[in-house]
């Protein structure tokens, strides 16, 4: 495999416009994602912006950054965009989409995406799940759960169904995390397609995938990643940034 990663990124954020350029401890955000996308070291990494700004914070902090018509319609559709102007010979048949909002993701769960799709063939997409530690998380409609049939090695299962409904029975619910693995057929054949139904029902991308009959396979991890969507995300975001600085 020759994966590249690939960071979408755009200024206009309904919940806190201008998230990617957000300081945290004086860092840019969006700098501080290319740089724990670097770290994991699979493979050349690059950031899909939709505004100027980002493109120059970027190559500032010494990145790579290309930018994509700011309309377009999801982080899918820009990192394809990116994808298709950094490689149009499709040198690079891996694709890792990580979201610009995700300051401090552990390297260790980039590489899990890619080693996924290398040790499934079957898989079609890879993307990470991580075990809920509260209960009350599994009734929170803006974190999306997977209902997935997990691999006798208790580290890696098939996504069955992405739902931000309520699960019930024994624990533990497995909540969905952002970061995915395209083989590079599978990411043109998804954006190609249009919204799927169950997609529009539950405001989730990936279930397109599915319906097409893809496979969506979710590496667990450890400990869910910082998110920053809000103005108080961003404040933990920071607190974390000065006690771990």
């Amino acid at each position: 495999m020759k994966p590249i990663i690939l960071i979408p990124a755009r200024m206009a954020a309904t919940r806190l416009p201008g998230k990617p350029l957000a300081d945290i401890n004086g860092i840019p955000m969006i700098v501080r994602v290319l740089r724990q996308a670097q770290a994991a070291a699979i493979g050349p990494v690059a950031v899909a912006a939709g505004d100027v700004e980002i493109v120059e914070a970027v190559r500032a902090a010494g990145g790579l950054a290309v930018l994509t018509d700011p309309d377009l319609p999801s982080g899918s559709d820009r990192i394809v965009a990116a994808l298709n102007e950094i490689d149009p010979a499709g040198d690079h048949d891996v694709i890792i989409n990580l979201q610009g909002d995700i300051p401090f993701l552990a390297p260790s769960v980039v590489e899990a995406t890619a080693r996924l799709l290398a040790d499934q063939p079957s898989c079609d997409i890879a993307t990470v799940m991580v075990a809920e530690a509260d209960v009350a998380e599994r009734a929170n409609p803006d974190i999306p759960k997977v209902v997935a049939s997990m691999a006798a090695d208790g580290r890696s299962a098939r996504a069955l169904y992405f739902t931000r409904s309520v699960l019930y029975g024994d624990a533990p619910v497995w909540l969905h995390h952002g970061v995915y693995g395209y083989r590079r057929e599978a990411l043109l054949r998804f954006t190609a397609a249009p919204p799927s139904p169950l997609e529009l029902r539950e405001r989730l991308e990936q279930l397109r995938a599915l319906e097409l009959g893809m496979s969506i396979w979710a590496a667990v991890i450890d400990e869910a990643p910082i998110s920053v969507d809000n103005p108080a995300d961003l404040e933990r975001a920071r607190a974390h940034a000065r006690k771990t600085s």
